[in-house]
């Protein structure tokens, strides 16, 4: 009986052993992909003159992005109108362009409809309605140029998936 618990410990080893060593020996340090400076620069102003950020400001971007308004575009679709999203396209077609980052910034300050002729601070989230979304109270406009930047470079990064709805979900 003792050889057969011996004889079972001994090949319970054997398969450890393996799986163990490739994993604690073999594989080396993991290293994170870079992200290209190509990938970190984004258009900064409606004149196109161009911005980059660093992979911490956009990591620190994505983090204020998924606590004030990852709840209704995450993954950067519009869960309340997803006729609307935050893919370059989208973004580049409305009234005036939010394709860069101060018209976004503007945006989060002071949102208006996609054509551009109305303000919807009043049911969209912004610094002018932080009285109603308490979420926007504490950013300062470095928080909303973060945001901004992460908005911008998320699909260069993600590709189609940011912005794509449920299908990449």
């Amino acid at each position: 009986m003792a050889s057969f618990f011996s004889s079972a410990l001994r090949s319970l080893a054997r398969l450890l052993v393996l799986p163990l060593a490739l994993l604690l020996g073999l594989a080396g340090p993991v290293q994170a992909a870079q992200w290209t400076a190509e990938q970190l620069t984004v258009s900064g102003n409606p004149d196109g003159a161009q911005v980059s950020f660093s992979e911490q400001e956009i990591k620190a971007g994505r983090k204020i992005f998924n606590s004030s308004c990852g709840e209704c575009h995450a993954g950067g679709i519009t869960k309340t109108n997803q006729n609307v999203g935050l893919d370059p396209e989208t973004l580049a077609l409305a009234t005036p362009a939010r394709d860069n980052v101060d018209a976004l910034v503007d945006y989060m300050k002071d949102p208006t409809s996609y054509d551009g002729e109305y303000s919807i601070a009043d049911v969209h989230p912004s610094i002018r309605s932080s009285d109603v979304f308490v979420k926007m109270r504490d950013l300062s406009d470095e928080d909303l140029r973060l945001m901004a930047g992460f908005i911008l470079v998320a699909p260069k990064v993600q590709g189609l998936q940011w912005g794509g709805g449920k299908i990449y979900f």
